[in-house]
């Protein structure tokens, strides 16, 4: 039986394995097991790696290669992350695009197929992941390789109108048609990617999501992905009596914790938090001295000017809210931008009585879930959730809200902290039920079934 071989823009190093692997390397570990991970290593040097470091740890071989000074940012900084992020998550007003950094891009990933060709062997089994390496497939073939390759995009997908800015769009669009299974996070997402296929390059889908391109087959195909639910249910109930979140507690006073966990991203929809936060204290002023906002977000990307802007209006309007209503003895927004262990994240999410999930766009947004599987069930905290992020379709018994109506988010929190305790508890199982059935090792199952297959 052949191995199962991941590659991703960033392969986690083995000590990240477990408390502080991010979403992609929780889902993927498990499956990881017994194959190859290929990918970045997250270092930089004068030039990328003419061959892929080999490690072995916890029943897998990592082989990464190191980037180039130039790659790093024309491929990472710039392609990558000025150019298709911004894009895929509706943004074209910060879209940067320069055919430079299309040609790097494109040379990033022939240099990862040429790295990977020769560790591959004939019955093994290729997934790629995401948008830094939608080409992967096509220059693969290119080199000869006939394995199976799935490809799975975990950002949004835009809808033809909005793509056709992308002047690669159309190649990349051709370049997906090199995989055996292309796999997107929601039915919109698949629904807008099929049509921009339609539009842009004229191939056309039939009611399964197959097409024939130069003689082989290619299907498009919604493949939510999940977390390991059991795991961290019990990972929360666990944590919710470590030392660190007793600090977290105590320091709390009795208030009403409202929490969110994101990178620090413009995707996030954090300044509309704030905002919103600030008018709830403004609406309702009983709730001064009485709750509590814990927004944590890892800064990341720090070499992109649009990341650095948002840390800037992020810290002005923490610093206004604090100024105009904390005291001595109550700040109102505590806002962390350093990494938390994703074990101590659980039991913080089984502390707060408000889970504020608000992206303005999100592939699914794995937070949402992880804040579900932690709570308790006889007392369980509230999601407010943005009806942009994927995880809606699969939660929604949260309080959906348009993060761009800041009254109206404001509300939310007002209900979701007044909310009794029964409806709490019928929202809550619902989700929890929808949580656990979709989870982290049967979306893994179905999408390499379907590619296997």
């Amino acid at each position: 039986m052949g191995r199962l071989v991941l590659v991703s823009n960033r392969v986690p190093s083995p000590a990240d394995r477990g408390g502080r692997a991010g979403g992609l390397a929780a889902a993927l570990s498990d499956a990881a097991t017994g194959g190859l991970w290929f990918g970045w290593s997250g270092q930089v040097n004068d030039a990328i790696s003419p061959a892929p470091h080999l490690r072995r740890a916890h029943g897998v071989t990592y082989a990464t290669l190191d980037l180039g000074k130039d790659d790093y940012e024309k491929f990472y900084v710039g392609f990558s992350n000025s150019t298709l992020w911004p894009l895929l998550h509706y943004r074209m007003g910060l879209v940067d695009f320069d055919r430079s950094l299309y040609q790097a891009y494109l040379g990033v990933n022939r240099a990862f197929a040429g790295a990977l060709k020769p560790l591959l062997e004939p019955d093994d089994t290729v997934w790629v992941h995401d948008y830094h390496l939608i080409p992967l497939g096509r220059m693969l073939r290119e080199l000869g390789v006939a394995n199976r390759i799935g490809f799975f995009l975990h950002v949004p997908f835009v809808p033809p109108s909005m793509f056709a800015v992308l002047p690669s769009g159309p190649d990349l669009l051709r370049a997906l048609t090199a995989y055996d299974l292309v796999g997107v996070q929601t039915a919109p997402d698949l629904r807008n990617l099929l049509e921009c296929v339609r539009e842009h390059v004229g191939l056309r889908a039939n009611a399964d999501g197959r097409m024939t391109v130069d003689g082989r087959g290619v299907r498009f195909q919604s493949y939510p992905i999940g977390i390991d639910a059991a795991a961290f249910a019990e990972l929360a109930a666990h944590r919710a009596h470590d030392a660190e979140v007793g600090r977290l507690r105590q320091s709390l006073g009795g208030r009403t914790l409202i929490m969110g966990v994101d990178r620090l991203d413009y995707s996030k929809g954090l300044p509309n938090r704030f905002e919103a936060y600030g008018r709830l204290l403004a609406r309702w002023p009983d709730y001064r001295m009485r709750v509590t906002y814990l927004q944590i977000a890892a800064r990341s990307r720090d070499d992109v000017p649009q990341y650095k802007a948002i840390r800037r209006d992020l810290d002005r309007m923490s610093g206004a809210i604090n100024g105009r209503y904390g005291t001595v003895d109550w700040v109102p927004l505590r806002y962390v931008t350093r990494p938390v262990p994703r074990a101590t994240l659980a039991g913080y999410y089984r502390l707060a009585r408000v889970g504020l999930i608000t992206p303005l766009r999100d592939g699914m947004n794995l937070v949402a879930k992880e804040y579900v599987a932690a709570q308790d069930g006889n007392d369980p905290g509230v999601l407010v959730l943005s009806p942009f992020a994927g995880a809606v379709h699969q939660l929604e018994e949260a309080l959906v809200v348009n993060p761009f109506d800041a009254d109206a988010l404001a509300e939310a929190l007002d209900a979701a902290i007044r909310m009794p305790l029964e409806e709490r508890k019928s929202r809550w199982q619902a989700m929890w039920k929808r949580v656990q059935s979709h989870d982290a090792a049967s979306w893994r199952e179905r999408f390499l079934a379907d590619l296997k297959g």
